[in-house]
């Protein structure tokens, strides 16, 4: 009964996970985008503020010993921190100049990037079944952008280097938790700091720091409010992503997502009431057909390959 017990209240721990991430995943694309629609906040100054949050509660994080920080060289992650700088800014730019539909699907092109490089850079090989899935999603992704009525140039280009970028951080970071030999919540805890520097620097050049639309502008206490409770929500997404992984595994993630997927392309057209033709919806489909298709197919290799390897003497 006590194993029974265990199990159960387990359960519960992984379900009230699962729901925390739910919520601030979607949260956090809700916010950003009312930021940006109803108080203008600069992005990159916003993006900055997430970092900052971040950083200090990892810091606050490992006072607790939930992880125990690693020292790592600078040199080894300075190009990780400068593409987590590039990923971060280049999505919320997406977010800002596009509809949330747009912006969600232009997301799901990171998974056929990802193998792009991995197949082109890393000579990595991928089956017939898991490439023709890239078809379905590609296929989605254009029907939804082409139909899309608030069709926005700027927002496609940002779009698709927030992917680009995405993708190279994310083939990077498995790279670099591979070559040092830490956890996802290690590596960020040096990586927030440094792209905090980063960003620091660059704020300046490309967006006004005093006066009107600078960080230190003349903000209403609800815009500052909205704000901070932003960077403190893209911190209990990092910090439950992790959690999720750790605790259950990529795939129930992956899994899970797809909900995310569909609950967040519904809510932008409710909140927000951007337009949806028949067009852009079946491209929606085509995409959410495509990703699951390709997690499924993921899943199954996997599952094979484990029984390969314990039938093996």
């Amino acid at each position: 009964m006590a194993s029974l017990a265990d199990r159960m209240r387990g359960n519960g721990r992984i379900a009230a996970g699962l729901l925390l991430n739910l919520l601030v995943s979607i949260c956090i694309v809700f916010l950003n985008k009312w930021i940006y629609v109803h108080h203008g906040f600069p992005n990159m100054s916003l993006t900055l503020v997430h970092f900052v949050v971040t950083w200090l509660g990892l810091y606050i994080c490992q006072k607790l010993d939930i992880f125990a920080p690693k020292s790592l060289p600078p040199s080894k992650l300075l190009l990780l921190a400068l593409s987590f700088c590039g990923f971060v800014v280049f999505t919320n730019l997406s977010l800002q100049n596009n509809t949330i539909g747009t912006y969600q699907l232009a997301k799901a092109m990171t998974t056929p990037v990802i193998i792009v490089i991995q197949t082109l850079c890393y000579k990595k090989t991928f089956s017939t079944k898991i490439q023709l899935t890239l078809i379905p999603i590609t296929l989605g992704v254009i029907l939804n952008s082409y139909y899309d009525v608030k069709f926005n140039f700027l927002g496609m280009v940002f779009a698709a280097l927030g992917v680009l970028v995405t993708s190279l951080y994310q083939v990077w970071v498995g790279a670099k938790q591979h070559e040092l030999q830490v956890n996802s919540m290690q590596l960020l805890y040096y990586q927030a700091p440094m792209s905090s520097a980063m960003l620091l620097v660059a704020v300046p050049i490309f967006e006004p720091v005093f006066g009107e639309g600078g960080i230190f502008g003349p903000w209403s206490v609800s815009a500052l409010l909205m704000v901070l409770l932003s960077g403190g929500i893209a911190f209990m997404v990092n910090l439950s992503i992790y959690w999720i992984i750790g605790n259950t595994s990529p795939v129930t993630y992956n899994m899970f997502g797809h909900f995310k997927f569909c609950i967040t392309l519904f809510g932008g057209y409710v909140l927000f009431k951007d337009p949806l033709s028949i067009n852009q919806g079946l491209g929606m489909l085509c995409t959410l057909f495509g990703i699951l298709a390709y997690t499924h197919l993921k899943l199954s290799e996997q599952e094979g390959s484990k029984s390969k390897l314990v039938q093996r003497p």
